[in-house]
């Protein structure tokens, strides 16, 4: 099976991109950070663009330059976000990184990256010594008010004098590292720039939106879709230092300010607290317009309750951090619980067999194979991986997954997460599905684990509802009735939480160590 959509080319780059979005919407106000929970500053288009120009300038004359790497290791704030965009108006890499990552994280990390500067908060100044003493190290307290932060601000607001090509330094994001050791994956300009644009288009952000941005900014999520996509829209965003669910609700719910809230994109884990939170309580979001989810699946129950307390369908989506976003739900038309959606505008899709290469037919599972422009170059000093990823200019997403005959995708598993046991292939999803079924079982995560009679050993672990009370065996006949029997677990244990990285994926290489 094949789609493709086709989009009119691009031409100009990220950075190029956001000085016209500041210029256009200069006397706009552009983004208000909120610290806990409470406005604490503000930025319009115009100062934006001079702060972003003097922080360029301020980086040219530190020697930074085309296709250099720079560190992001700050906490969510204002200077993060005009300190990547000062990186992007000369053709640099953002590398962002979690600020919460211990020494062993960062030692990989930061070798791997071997930035030209990291950007660190004070509080990681002896970690850093100790790890590169080496690299040029710029320490800033974000936790100061924006306005403080001023050792950049003698330098020239003119545009940068440099040239940028759309192939230049965009990003450097390391994937989640869910199964191994993460992988810098490396974004263009262009790759960017084409994201951010798709985006506005399948979703009409306007500068009539106003975006509550709760997500972190070290993904491609609030990063890429999130951040890139209102700026360039010239929409109003506020930025929250971290998700708080009664901060979220207060902010998306207000109405009294000059805008109210239009948009809000989280992972399946964020909307469980805040509806979690909301409880019984009837709160008006009429005036909401898109509530976005991905990065995650996004188990049916939930899609329906999240319709029933925000008053809307979510809008369900599917991106990598190599690809960008490629799938969505419609903004207008019929939205599928389950369904990442359908392709989005300059993207080919096809879906093959893993082992023979062949092209499925309509609803018959296979790998996702992607090309278009929003796809990544290739991972960062890892040619090996590179290749075996892409095969003759398509890029391999490791996802299995079916076309229905609408032309809306589905996902079934990660072909690396399949569990052969006794020979047969197992889907994790499918059992997944099974077990959340069960009125009592709030969430599963099933693997499976080495075993010297089967090979793999299909295991399941379980989060319950509070106070429920749910034995194995009633998890083992629950399954029997709608499984084969080597298709059901052969061992569960109950846990509070499962194991999730910061943008709610199951870490299925921790579950498998719950049972050793």
């Amino acid at each position: 099976m094949t789609t493709r959509i086709v989009m009119p080319p691009m031409e100009n780059t990220l950075g190029q991109a956001f000085a016209e979005a500041f210029e256009k919407h200069k006397d706009n106000q552009a983004i208000v950070f909120a610290h806990n929970g409470a406005p604490e500053a503000a930025l319009s288009g115009a100062v934006l663009e001079k702060d972003t120009n003097q922080l360029a300038n301020t980086f040219l004359r530190m020697g930074i330059g085309n296709c250099d790497r720079v560190i992001l290791l700050v906490e969510k704030s204002l200077f993060t976000v005009v300190a990547h965009i000062a990186l992007q108006k000369i053709g640099a890499y953002t590398v962002p990184l979690n600020p919460d990552f211990k020494a062993a994280e960062l030692s990989y990390l930061v070798e791997d990256a071997d930035p030209s500067l990291i950007i660190a908060e004070p509080y990681h100044e002896s970690l850093l010594k100790n790890l590169r003493s080496d690299t040029e190290t710029l320490l800033i307290d974000t936790h100061k008010p924006y306005p403080e932060v001023d050792f950049f601000r003698n330098a020239a607001d003119m545009s940068p004098q440099v040239r940028v090509d759309p192939e230049d330094g965009g990003g450097i994001i390391y994937t989640s590292g869910t199964t191994g050791k993460p992988k810098g994956v490396v974004m263009s300009q262009k790759n960017l720039l084409h994201d951010a644009r798709t985006v506005i288009t399948a979703w009409e952000i306007t500068r009539e939106d106003l975006l509550c941005h709760a997500l972190p900014l070290y993904h491609t999520h609030g990063l890429s879709f999130a951040l890139h996509t209102a700026l360039l829209a010239g929409s109003q965003i506020i930025l929250m230092d971290r998700f708080n669910p009664p901060s979220v609700i207060d902010i998306l719910s207000e109405k009294k300010r000059g805008k109210a809230c239009t948009l809000f994109m989280g992972v399946p884990a964020m909307y469980v607290k805040l509806m979690d939170t909301i409880g019984d309580q009837a709160i008006d979001f009429d005036h909401m317009r898109l509530w976005a989810s991905g990065s995650a699946p996004l188990q049916p129950n939930d899609f329906w309750r999240i319709k029933k307390i925000f008053g809307k369908e979510p809008v369900e989506r599917e991106g990598m951090t190599e690809t960008g976003m490629n799938f969505s739900n419609p903004l207008h038309g019929k939205r599928k619980p389950g369904s990442i959606g359908l392709p989005l505008p300059g993207l080919a899709v096809l879906i093959k067999d893993p082992s023979t290469f062949e092209p499925t037919a309509v609803g018959q599972v296979g790998e996702i194979w992607l090309k278009g422009p929003g796809i990544t170059l290739g991972y960062w000093k890892k040619p090996a991986a590179t290749a075996e990823t892409f095969q003759e200019g398509w890029f391999r997403t490791g996802d299995l997954g079916r076309v229905d005959e609408e032309g809306y995708y589905y996902l079934t598993d990660r072909i690396k997460d399949v569990i052969i046991s006794g020979g047969e292939n197992i889907s994790p999803k499918e059992v997944e599905l099974t077990l959340n079924a069960l009125d009592d079982v709030v969430d599963s995560s099933v693997v499976g684990i080495p075993d010297e009679k089967w090979g793999e050993k299909l295991v399941a672990a379980i989060v319950t509802k509070p106070n429920a009370v749910v034995s194995p065996e009633k998890i083992f006949a629950h399954c029997k009735t709608y499984l084969l029997n080597w298709k059901c677990p052969k061992d569960v244990i109950f846990v509070e939480a499962l194991p999730r990285n910061a943008m709610g994926k199951v870490l299925k290489s921790k579950v498998q160590k719950l049972f050793r």
